[in-house]
């Protein structure tokens, strides 16, 4: 029961043919069997979440149907606000904080009738591709227990991946739910800035940062979104279009004549040789499908100092008052360099990500989508802290890995994670297929059908 798609969970609890509690019974138990070892949920709340099943039972006998995910077990990440329930952002600083109100993105999932169980880890703040902080320790693999679940939405991953969760939320900076969905064998979405509304009190403008859905299955994806996308007068950039544009079922995607520029390395970037192997046969199933794909030489390297730039602001902004003796290591460098940032500093960003978008919608105008691996790298050891070295270049910083991720998160554009294989040693790879600002609905049909013609993210990991 636990592995069925969270659209099949669905469709059995409206026809009631199971009920929320037996299926969240069922998922309470896989955590209980395996969440000692994975680590990927660290605040449960199971009395809550089966008051709240019996009610969506209840409901469901008296004909009221809350919404697409009525019924469904989920977690949150722990950067999300969820009213009642400890939140901590992977802080030792927030170690008993509890919030009054939900994150926007939870207050929709539970509108929508899904069941909370708990949290998901994350690095402290959400910083870094590796999901491990002083609270709580690290996530594993669940696919090789001594490698990384990646991050920062790493403790969403494993816990989907090791079926814990029918759906989980993360949020994405520089790749953190592209990253921990390739590291992990599942799928994530970075949605179009303001396609799925957040807000802030300090950078509601911001745009590296997103929420997002993560999930087993692409149809998975689409389902969490009819229900989390959407306006709402709160986020200063939220787009105005119903979530019910991802409503399902779809039909059969034709590629026929589906113009799709592939990139090994986004321009030079170095990949490690198992990845490289694996991705390179991403082309080969699109030509299957009928796409006409072209390998291109592209040039994002002026991403690479917009990104930073604008990280470094962000992090100064929102955690420079905070005291630095109760800051991690990795919090603290970036708060560091933030308050190095000039505003000829931000008027560089600005110039280098504007003549980055205008050439990326140049390109957009010819190909349809980009296709390219979302990590350098397949899922390190778990007690490395970062990875220092790639395809024998060694990397500057504890970021630098992640540029094929974090290079796509200046495009203003949507971005999925979808399993593309495995490595010689069986650890998960991805590809993320990247669409042209708003077409996030378009991106999702042709991972779809990636997916289906793959059948990669049907093999579960090893962990019992």
């Amino acid at each position: 029961m636990i592995y069925l798609t969270a659209v099949e969970m669905a469709r059995l609890l409206r026809a009631r043919e199971i009920s929320a509690v037996e299926l969240l019974e069922a998922h309470l138990r896989r955590i209980e069997e395996v969440g000692p070892r994975v680590n990927a949920i660290v605040t449960l709340v199971a009395e809550r979440a089966l008051r709240e099943a019996g009610e969506a039972d209840r409901d469901l006998a008296r004909g009221h149907w809350r919404g697409p995910l009525h019924g469904l077990p989920v977690a949150h990440k722990d950067l999300a606000d969820t009213a009642g329930i400890r939140t901590t952002y992977g802080s030792p600083l927030f170690a008993g904080h509890v919030p009054a109100a939900d994150a926007p993105i939870v207050r929709r999932m539970r509108a929508a009738g899904a069941i909370t169980v708990g949290k998901t880890n994350t690095p402290e703040f959400g910083t870094g591709s590796h999901t491990v902080n002083a609270l709580f320790g690290a996530t594993r693999n669940p696919y090789d227990l001594s490698r990384s679940a990646g991050g920062s939405s790493g403790g969403a991953a494993a816990a989907l991946a090791s079926g814990m969760v029918a759906l989980a939320d993360g949020s994405d900076m520089g790749g953190s739910l592209r990253n921990p969905a390739s590291f992990c064998n599942v799928v994530g979405l970075r949605p179009t800035p303001g396609r799925v509304p957040s807000t802030s009190d300090a950078a509601a403008w911001f745009t590296l940062g997103v929420p997002g859905p993560m999930a087993r299955t692409v149809d998975d994806l689409a389902l969490m979104m009819s229900a989390v996308a959407g306006f709402d007068p709160a986020s200063p950039l939220s787009i105005a279009e119903s979530g019910a544009v991802f409503a399902g079922p779809w039909g059969e995607e034709d590629l026929s004549g589906v113009r799709i520029a592939w990139s090994p390395d986004l321009g030079g970037l170095p990949v490690d040789p198992e990845i490289a192997k694996v991705t390179a046969e991403a082309p080969r199933v699109l030509e299957g499908l009928g796409a006409r794909v072209e390998q291109v030489d592209l040039d994002l390297s002026d991403a690479e100092d917009a990104f930073r730039i604008y990280r470094a602001w962000y992090y100064a902004l929102s955690y420079g008052d905070l005291p630095p003796g109760g800051l991690g290591e990795n919090v603290r460098w970036n708060v560091e360099r933030g308050r190095e940032v000039t505003g000829a500093d931000l008027a560089r960003a600005e110039r280098l990500r504007s003549g980055l978008y205008r050439r990326m919608n140049d390109f957009f105008e010819t190909y349809d989508l980009l296709v390219a691996p979302v990590s350098q790298v397949p899922p390190f050891p778990v007690e490395q802290p970062y990875v220092s070295e790639v395809a024998g270049q060694v990397m500057p910083d504890y970021l630098a890995w992640m540029r094929s991720a974090y290079w796509i998160s200046v495009l203003h554009a949507p971005a999925a994670s979808v399993p593309c294989g495995f490595t010689s040693g069986g650890l998960p790879v991805g590809v993320q297929f990247v669409g042209r600002p708003f077409a996030d609905l378009r991106v999702l049909r042709l991972a779809r059908a990636f997916e289906q013609a793959t059948g990669h993210g049907l093999r579960r990991p090893p962990c019992r």
